[in-house]
């Protein structure tokens, strides 16, 4: 049978709850068809509840790969046969790869971060402010730490999760890590080069809100970053801009860990700007 005549197109996807509002199947199918690949990004609706099944389900059907997200990057560790590095040391999976006839967890959340960091300052001998302490932080704070950064202060309003991240950062990494209470508004010391959120504070539909942040704290030689994708000009984004900070958006990190994802699964290593060019038309950027 020739290739024009293949109906059967390789199958990856994603099990998240919510959703609806995640763009990274319009992202991913963007690059497929740019690329002429005969491939598919399937996004479905999957919590913890049936992920075993879900993912059984993209054994039985043969699937390259796929993606987990909130609530399912560490509930998916039980149900898959193996780890790489960043996901076995952050203790979760945001991607997922077949690797011969086993289902082996990547984390390309801290790799899609460090590459858009890198794009503006080296993060070697940096000082880092974060905030959060779930999944998408212990993914940056280990990468981050991985490429040199030197000190990383994690705020979080939970101290139990928060010092758990920080006992990570210092056992695994060179780095230097310490807890912040966050308590009111946080207040970012003078020093610090890189201030990142981490926590999903301003993601759709509660586009309003605001990190409890005392704005006057930052400064112009900061880089501000937000791991929010929907939408991309988050609150934070706009008033570090105003600031004279140089900020990172959250669309930056999502292209960054679809390049990875795809090149994955596919072999292929493709186009973010055909990836970008597709979220800023979705989101009128």
């Amino acid at each position: 049978m020739s290739d024009e005549l293949n109906f059967l197109p390789s199958l990856t996807g994603s099990f998240a709850k919510p959703a609806a509002e995640n763009p990274t199947v319009e992202m991913v199918e963007a690059a497929y068809r740019h690329h002429g690949l005969h491939w598919r990004y399937i996004n479905t609706e999957v919590g913890p509840e049936n992920l075993r099944d879900a993912v059984a389900g993209a054994r039985a059907m043969n699937w390259a790969g796929f993606n987990c997200s909130i609530p399912n990057k560490v509930e998916v560790i039980q149900h898959i046969d193996g780890l790489g590095e960043s996901a076995s040391v952050i203790g979760a999976v945001n991607c997922v790869v077949r690797r011969g006839d086993q289902l082996i967890g990547e984390n390309t959340d801290g790799k899609g971060f460090l590459k858009s960091l890198e794009e503006i300052v080296d993060p070697v001998g940096k000082k880092i402010v974060m905030f959060g302490a779930g999944g998408a932080a212990r993914a940056i704070g280990v990468e981050v730490a991985f490429a040199g950064a030197t000190n990383i202060t994690i705020v979080n309003r939970s101290e139990e999760r928060g010092a758990e991240l920080v006992s990570l950062l210092n056992s695994k990494t060179s780095a230097e890590a310490v807890f912040a209470k966050w308590d009111g508004d946080y207040s970012v010391h003078e020093g610090v080069d890189v201030v990142i959120n981490a926590t999903s504070i301003g993601l759709y539909p509660d586009v309003e809100a605001r990190l409890a942040l005392n704005l006057d704290s930052l400064t112009s030689n900061m880089v501000v970053s937000d791991v929010i994708p929907n939408p991309p000009r988050t609150n934070l984004i706009k008033d570090a801009e105003a600031r004279g900070c140089k900020v990172l958006d959250g669309l930056s990190m999502l292209v960054n860990q679809g390049i990875t994802g795809i090149e994955y699964w596919t072999g292929e290593k493709v186009d973010g700007d055909v990836m970008r060019a597709r979220l800023e038309e979705l989101f009128g950027v």
